[in-house]
């Protein structure tokens, strides 16, 4: 019945409704309903996640080549990743008679935001996209594959990554512009623990560029950093220099679920625990990253201790976001008649600007100590007066760009985010690179005439992965990173972790005494003892 005819039929049967009076209001309201339900879907487009991912929690998540909402202070990086992969994909698509570039995906799996409890902070996000956009453009300069950058979130808290390791799996499939590797994996923790063993069940190589736990190991889990024992030898250098008084005290975070921290204290106690007598002079604090489990940083117990006991050297199991805490409540303390500079030993992956900000180092000074930092990076090795090397000067050319076009906060390059984040692309770009050249120009694989050659699968590039590139004295198809030269040995030997990564200990602020003239040698990880078994 058309509605006008219907609507003239109630005015002259008012009472008179039926079932088929009843169903056509039924229809009518329906079809009402879904058009709005178009029109506003329309209007509003694919949402602030885009098309590719989900809102779970507040956070956008899962994986994409395009731009979606994340931290402020990260959207133009990530509208910067978007263009480039772009670009990519024009790349392929050839428009005109131009020859098809192929290209492979590498996946970004991090986290975009950040609040308070996040184990990364805004600034630490920002950085390591800006490494690994860094390494994305470097490696699209030069002929073979090109790169697509995948963003694969999986929120603020890293728990998120179900749904992302899943669609990775997928996108691995894909056998013409496959998924070949996942770097990004930020921190520690009993989450990414899980994520890491989930990925290597479906075999894809994956990098991680800042992780130190050393027990945060997995069959196709590499690591470009050094792990907690590695900077700890580094440490012990130190202090066979600069024993003091042997008056140790650790602090140490009480979070069961971080397992960066939760390593970091037993390798401090296995390591230092007999020499600065750690079992007998200790205080633990609940650190700031994870969910709310108390008042955080409290470190009145631990610093009036340090006081009483006069201690000389702190062994600070926790992660760098809680240390500013800790340095200001020694600061109100002062120096309490010690007759030595306290020396506050941490590890990580460089000196976060935080710690060397005025408040901090004014602390520093009012409570009369020094950070000594076992790092993956120098900041005089872009600070100094020596050029740096090829493949940092490379990467420090492509950061530059990225800071005239970018907020990348102060000291962008200090924490060393930006560096190790670089490194990890560029270890599975190398080895997609060694395999391409490999399958493509030795026999293996012979392109037929206007088709593509063969690209590598995740396989392919596992399997580049775990050939030794050190053995002996020799390294062979190093990493020439920004971080260093540095390799793996393969299968079995030291859990996929860097072998020759450099390990500088870095004091802040530097120490100007006599003894200081003759700078410590560079702990070279699982090399310890072993005359020119690493690269200069």
């Amino acid at each position: 019945m058309p509605v006008r005819l219907f609507r003239r039929h109630l005015r002259r049967h008012p009472r008179e409704w039926g079932p088929v009076e009843w169903l056509a209001v039924l229809v009518l309201g329906a079809v009402t309903a879904a058009v709005i339900t178009v029109v506003v879907s329309f209007a509003r487009g694919p949402g602030r996640c885009g098309p590719d991912l989900r809102d779970i929690g507040g956070d956008c998540v899962g994986v994409t080549a395009g731009a979606f909402a994340a931290d402020p202070g990260v959207e133009s990086l990530i509208e910067a990743v978007a263009q480039e992969n772009a670009k990519v994909q024009r790349g392929w698509e050839a428009p005109g008679n131009g020859p098809r570039i192929p290209y492979v995906r590498i996946a970004l799996m991090m986290p975009f935001t950040a609040d308070k409890h996040s184990a990364m902070t805004t600034d630490m996000i920002r950085r390591g996209l800006a490494g690994a956009l860094a390494a994305q453009r470097q490696a699209n300069r030069f002929g073979g594959p090109h790169y697509q950058l995948l963003l694969a979130p999986d929120g603020r808290n890293l728990d998120a990554w179900q749904p992302v390791v899943a669609r990775l799996a997928e996108l691995a499939a894909d056998t013409r512009t496959p998924l070949v590797g996942v770097t990004g994996i930020p921190s520690s923790t009993s989450e990414t623990r899980k994520a890491v063993a989930a990925l290597s069940r479906h075999r894809l190589p994956t990098v991680g560029p800042v992780i130190t736990a050393a027990n945060m190991n997995s069959p196709y889990f590499f690591k470009t950093s050094p792990n907690n024992t590695q900077f700890a030898r580094a440490l012990a250098l130190y202090l066979d220099r600069k024993p003091e008084q042997h008056k140790g005290f650790l602090v140490w975070d009480n979070r069961t679920e971080d397992v960066y921290s939760q390593n970091l204290r037993s390798v401090f106690e296995k390591h230092f625990g007999t020499a600065y007598d750690l079992p007998h002079h200790h205080s633990n604090f609940t650190g700031s990253s994870g969910t709310d489990k108390g008042i955080p940083q409290r470190f009145t117990d631990a610093v009036q201790k340090i006081c009483s006991e006069k201690s000389d050297t702190v062994f600070f199991a926790g992660r760098d976001q809680d240390l500013p805490a800790f340095v200001a409540r020694l600061a109100e303390e002062g120096s309490c008649g010690r007759t030595a500079k306290l020396r506050i030993l941490k590890v990580g992956i460089g000196l976060e600007p935080t710690l060397t900000a005025d408040a901090p180092t004014r602390w520093l000074d009012e409570a009369r100590a020094t950070i000594v930092d076992a790092a993956s990076v120098d900041p005089a090795w872009w600070g100094g007066t020596t050029k740096p090397g090829k493949a940092l000067g490379r990467f420090l050319d492509r950061f530059e760009e990225l800071q005239k076009q970018h907020k990348l906060g102060t000291k962008p390059l200090d924490d060393g985010y930006a560096v190790m984040y670089h490194d990890a692309f560029a270890l599975l770009a190398d080895a997609v690179d060694r395999t391409f050249t490999e399958i493509n120009e030795t026999g293996h694989h012979t392109p037929k005439a206007g088709l593509p050659s063969r690209i590598p699968t995740k396989d392919d590039v596992y399997n580049t992965l775990v050939i030794p590139t050190i053995s002996g004295n020799s390294c062979s198809s190093c990493l020439v990173g920004a971080g260093g030269t540095y390799g793996f040995e393969g299968p079995g030997k030291n859990d996929q972790w860097a072998v020759c990564k450099p390990v500088p200990v870095v004091e802040y602020p530097p120490s100007s005494g006599p003894g200081d003239r003759h700078p410590l040698p560079v702990y070279r990880t699982y090399r310890e003892g072993t005359k020119g078994g690493c690269p200069s």
